[in-house]
Order: C-alpha cells, then structure tokens, then sequence
C-alpha cells in the first residue's frame, strides 16, 4: 500500500496532535464488553497477490500463499474475521475467473468474509474506470463487499485535497451505483482527518460514501504523540459519530518498503506486533464500531511470523 504518507503534512499534524492532548485521550478509554476478548487484536488483513502462473497470465505472481485452501488455512489459524483480498483489472477473465471464486469460497467455508480489494489513484478522476472494475469483480466471485484503495495523494507534497476529495467520492457513488448494495469500504490514512475541506476534513467528506473503513496509521508503536493511537483517534471519531464501522491499519513490510523503520513492524518481529497491537485494541475498545486492527500483508506478516 505505497504512498500513504505525505511527509511535510504528516509531520505537522502530528505536532498539532501532540499539543493539543490527543495522544493520551484514546489510550485512556476502558474497553467495553461488545469488543472481541480473542488473544489477537487483528482480525483482518491485506491480501496482496496471487498464485496465478506468470506464464499462463501476464498478471499471475505465482505466489502459493495464495492458493484457496492455504488462505484459508492461515485466516483461520490466525482467528480473522475478514480479508481483503486483491482482485486484478478484468478479473472476470483468464486463470482469475476460476482462482477468485474458489478462494471466495474457500474463506466462506471458515467463516470468513471477503472484500474485493484494488484501485489505482487514476480511478479518481476516472470513476468509470472504478465502476467497470467493480462490475468484474462482483460478477466473478460472491465478495462481501468492495474494498477501494485508491490514493491520488500519493507521493504528492501538498495535495490539493480541494480537487480531489469531489473526485474520490465521485468515484465512490459510481460505484455504488453499479454495486448494487454490496457495501463500498475503503482504504484512508489517518491525516485526512486533519485536513480541511469545505465545512469540515477530508475524512468527513468521504465518510458519508463509505460503509466501512480501514483507518490507515503505520507507526512501530501504539502510544505517545506519534504512536498508532494519537494519529489513528481523530477519524476513528468521526468514523464513530457517523456510525462508519472501522479499523485501524499497520504495517510488517520491510523498512525500506515502509518508508522507514518507525512505520512497520517488519524489523520489530510478530511478539512486538501482537503486543501494540494490543494497547492498539485497548485504546479504541470503547469507541462505537472499533472492528479491530488490519495488518498489511499477507505475505509480510507471513515472512514475519516465519512461516
């Protein structure tokens, strides 16, 4: 998931959070019954890839992590309660027409739901592009819902987050409008909950096109001013008061992917995830539709839990 971060932005809006007390108010919540006791505070993951023959389609990996019965397997030895699970352009055509359905089925048989996972941040200003690949999917395998990770900020300074957020959630009613009731999700970080936009943030304005979201804040740690908690608290707020189930995303890539040391876990090992991850859950326990952490990725986590 590249491109999450926009540095000058990101490091002012977490000065601001750190002086103005946000950082603690979140840790301090006392969990209430609604919330899962299970061990792990991650219930869900991003799946990225494929096992599909590189050979016998341009866009196969060839990755076996992703054959039907291994997803399944590692969803439910890890207790997840859903994955997103990316789906190519045209996945109603080629080896993806028969490996999507298969997986689809083989996650339902455990009890897990799925999520049509893909975007490009072209499609935001192109939503007819985001409604055709929305089609394909839903006519390929029987998702749960629609998962968009679409990032036209991405690697972009200063967006003109004025511009883009009509555009988003423009792109967003196209494809509701061809989902046909499948619920639309998406992929946010956390700093458009700090951004201005018309009478409120960024963040707002896209909240009211979604039906879940996935409150993406990378951090290797769960407390202090720039800790998961204090970055990830003012949208899960407002994903609260809008009544926007939510989780809260982190990362297990390698640095060099992440941008970073201080945003994944990857050179941290999977004891140091599941320990944040953790006070991640106790700080957003109270808070009205918290449905768990996301761990970016599958094959990362994998490599990190040494499997």
């Amino acid at each position: 998931m590249p491109g999450t971060r926009v540095t000058a932005a990101v490091a002012s809006v977490i000065a601001v959070i750190a002086a103005s007390g946000l950082a603690t108010s979140a840790a301090d919540a006392v969990p209430n019954s609604g919330v899962d006791p299970s061990p792990s505070a991650i219930t869900s993951l991003w799946a990225w890839g494929n096992p599909i023959d590189p050979a016998a389609d341009a866009r196969g990996l060839g990755q076996p992590e992703f054959q039907p019965a291994a997803l399944a397997a590692f969803a439910q030895s890890h207790g997840l309660h859903s994955v997103y699970l990316s789906v190519p352009w045209a996945a109603n055509q080629g080896a993806f027409a028969t490996w999507l359905p298969e997986a689809v089925d083989a996650l339902h048989a455990v009890g897990v739901s799925v999520s049509a996972l893909g975007g490009d941040s072209a499609w935001a200003a192109q939503p007819g592009l985001a409604a055709q690949w929305v089609t394909d999917a839903l006519a390929t395998a029987d998702f749960d819902a629609v998962q968009f990770d679409v990032e036209p900020w991405a690697g972009v300074p200063n967006p003109d987050l004025a511009t883009i957020v009509p555009q988003y959630t423009a792109m967003l009613a196209a494809a509701a409008a061809v989902a046909h009731g499948t619920p639309i999700g998406a992929d946010l970080p956390w700093w458009l909950a700090a951004q201005p936009v018309g009478g409120g943030t960024a963040f707002d304005a896209i909240l009211p096109h979604l039906q879940s979201v996935a409150i993406v804040a990378f951090s290797d740690h769960a407390t202090g001013a720039d800790g998961i908690i204090a970055l990830a608290s003012p949208a899960a707020d407002a994903a609260a008061a809008s009544g926007i189930p939510f989780t809260i995303g982190v990362e297990t890539d390698t640095p060099a992917v992440a941008g970073g040391a201080q945003y994944t876990f990857g050179d941290d090992g999977a004891d140091a995830l599941e320990t944040q991850t953790a006070l991640v859950r106790d700080g957003f326990a109270a808070t009205d539709g918290y449905r768990g952490v996301t761990v970016e990725h599958l094959l990362s986590w994998r490599t990190l839990l040494g499997d």
